[in-house]
């Protein structure tokens, strides 16, 4: 016999950055399946992408959905910033026939998601051992650049929502402070996120040509990678350490705002595709450089997130959180700032 309530499973995740959106379906408690990406640029809005996805898939019904977004959230409407998506929560779930709708900021379902982590799916660069007892700290670059945190709460865990990418950008040498000044020029507040994202290198590269009399035009994020990689061009190379020495800085800064003690995990699209050279990159050297505090930052481990997938977890944790203790009617929850750290990113 029917008991009028909606059907617990499957239920819909996703993970929308700037770029590209990730959805999935959530078969049973932890089981992920039928994982798609879908580039935001194909399609007009987030219903649009959604109504792809289940047809995709073909989900026939589901009722409980959580996403987690790239962008800040405060109320129903949201206006995305490194995407042109702007929708009403509301208007989504009716249209999708969602009883539940939740939202949160991306970098806070991937903060969620760090307990839940193998240990296979991360590569520890440098420091000592992660105290259980300590906050973890995260932060990674992609279309923009996310930061968030877990701290310990009452036996568990609080994951912190706010804008921490779009702090202002502190130059640590007279080469930064040109490439600042050039951005300053440009944009005037100059945030972090502006040089640690995939806009931001080519901003860096552009710096550079700048400053050695060349021409300026923007190159792909992507080219200016691969160059920088294999070595063929000096100031593609010499921007990626740049790159990595600045997002050494920032984790550094981050883990002593937050004592994070825990670890400090780096997230987003891009560090990843550095693979073998970001371990060898001024990253933990600038992580570490803080004067009086530099031995404090020393015995700290960072993880950098290797997993394809890693923010989905956390996005089926905060649903699951939700729906345990209720049985109730349609409702919109929204997780707004500022209970604490980024996710503000815009990511790929």
């Amino acid at each position: 016999m029917s008991t009028g309530l909606p059907e617990a499973w499957p239920r819909l995740l996703g993970d929308v950055g700037g770029s590209n959106a990730r959805f999935a379906l959530e078969t049973a408690p932890g089981v992920i399946e039928d994982i798609l990406t879908l580039p935001t640029a194909r399609y007009p809005t987030l219903e649009d992408a959604l109504r792809d996805f289940l047809a995709q898939v073909g989900a026939r019904r589901v009722a409980h959905a959580a996403i987690g977004i790239a962008n800040p959230l405060n109320g129903d409407w949201v206006q995305m910033t490194n995407c042109p998506w702007s929708f009403s929560i509301e208007a989504v779930r009716q249209a999708l026939g969602f009883t539940t709708l939740l939202l949160l900021n991306d970098f806070t379902a991937l903060a969620l998601a760090l307990p839940r982590l193998p240990r296979g799916e991360l590569s520890q660069i440098g420091g000592g051992a992660a105290r259980a007892d300590a906050p973890l700290a995260l932060i990674g670059p992609g279309t923009g650049l996310g930061v968030s945190a877990l701290v310990p709460h009452e036996g568990g865990w609080r994951a912190l929502a706010g804008e921490g990418g779009h702090a202002s950008f502190a130059p640590q040498d007279e080469n930064e402070a040109r490439i600042w000044r050039y951005a300053q020029a440009r944009f005037g507040h100059v945030s972090t996120e502006r040089l640690l994202s995939g806009a931001g290198l080519a901003l860096i590269h552009q710096a550079l040509c700048a400053r050695d009399g060349e021409d300026d035009a923007p190159r792909e994020p992507a080219w200016i990678t691969a160059q920088g990689l294999s070595g063929q061009d000096a100031r593609c190379r010499e921007t990626l350490e740049i790159f990595c020495g600045a997002l050494g800085s920032a984790a550094g800064n981050l883990a002593l705002t937050l004592g994070a003690r825990g670890g400090v995990y780096i997230g987003g699209g891009i560090v990843p595709r550095l693979s073998g050279f970001f371990e060898q990159s001024p990253f933990r050297r600038r992580f570490e450089d803080k004067g009086r505090m530099s031995d404090f930052l020393a015995g700290i481990p960072v993880y950098l997130i290797t997993s394809a997938y890693p923010a989905l977890p956390g996005v089926a944790a905060h649903l699951a959180d939700h729906l345990a203790p209720r049985s109730n009617p349609p409702r919109v929850d929204v997780s707004t700032p500022p209970r604490g750290g980024s996710a503000g990113d815009m990511h790929a």
